[in-house]
């Protein structure tokens, strides 16, 4: 099969009928072995009557629902465990992702011999304020924490090789960072298209301001894990034991200040008197906490993650 056609979706009742005769279109035309796999992510519209419907249709399409509502990285990451293309062609179900880029993104990927393929919406209609500058800055932090140079990293179309969505996992809210999880599980091949980016023509934007900070928050949990994730008492254990040994030796400097004027016979005080002594204390409390957290993280990396990521309610043709 040539190509997998992703779609997340969370109540686009409205736009799936025109979305699925568009894609048809763009596939008929170049002739592709496709299929279609909408996954919903807990849509309290009418959006999956109306994939049950396409499904009976066309049997190129194909379901997921979700029990409630889990968040767009879970509905990725079940499409991506039943995804059969030889290409992933992932986009958002709202319109604003144009159909007409899948040939060239899908050339891309076979003939150009790129892993993955991310869209970048040059041109948006979006809200300046709350949007596409909020959108800039956090691809400009994205760019310089994970080495990944793109323009435009949450952009939703994007293409992929089977090979590759295969070998990532795809957490939390971590669908932002898709390009930075492959490249640490060894994919560098990445490349960038430009593409167009529609105004929406139904519904209301997901957008909200919890989503921009939750961006940079991932931000920071992706930049840890790809230099620490595997390797936790690298940082915790080295900053423990470097906090352990300067408050050690700020304890000896102080006990041996104090035995020297001793010695001497000059006029001292209590080591409990010496505010440097509970500074010491405290840096060696720190220490040994922050050597244990990297030791603890060790121990959680060997052990089996048993968290529900999704529960899937329904399928249909798969």
């Amino acid at each position: 099969m040539n190509l997998t056609i992703l779609i997340p979706l969370l109540n686009e009742k409205e736009s799936l009928p025109e979305l699925h005769q568009w894609i048809v279109k763009v596939m008929t035309t170049h002739n592709y072995s496709y299929e279609i796999l909408f996954v919903d992510d807990g849509s309290t519209d009418e959006s999956w009557q109306i994939i049950e419907q396409l499904s009976k249709e066309n049997l190129a399409v194909k379901g997921i629902r979700f029990q409630r509502n889990f968040g767009k990285s879970q509905a990725l990451h079940a499409g991506f465990a039943k995804a059969q293309g030889d290409v992933i062609i992932t986009m958002d179900a709202d319109l604003q992702d144009s159909p007409d880029e899948i040939p060239e993104l899908y050339n891309m990927v076979m003939d150009g011999d790129f892993d993955l393929v991310s869209g970048w919406k040059k041109k948006r209609y979006d809200s300046v304020m709350f949007k596409n500058l909020p959108s800039k800055l956090f691809n400009w932090a994205a760019r310089r924490t994970s080495g990944v140079y793109l323009n435009d990293f949450n952009c939703g179309l994007k293409a992929y090789k089977n090979d590759v969505i295969k070998n990532i996992e795809v957490s939390g809210e971590m669908h932002r960072y898709i390009p930075v999880l492959a490249k640490n599980a060894g994919f560098s091949k990445i490349g960038e298209k430009v593409v167009k980016h529609q105004a929406r023509k139904y519904g209301e934007s997901k957008f909200g301001v919890s989503r921009f900070i939750n961006g940079f928050l991932d931000l920071i949990t992706i930049w840890f894990l790809s230099r620490y994730g595997k390797r936790p008492m690298h940082l915790f254990g080295a900053f423990g034991v470097l906090m352990f040994i300067i408050g050690f030796l700020a304890t000896g400097f102080i006990i041996t200040l104090k035995l020297i004027k001793l010695y001497s016979g000059l006029p001292t005080i209590l080591v409990t008197e010496n505010p440097l002594f509970y500074i010491a204390l405290t840096t060696m409390i720190i220490g040994t906490q922050l050597f244990l957290a990297g030791f603890l993280g060790e121990i959680i990396l060997r052990t089996k993650n048993n968290e529900e990521r999704y529960k899937i309610a329904k399928e249909v043709n798969l």
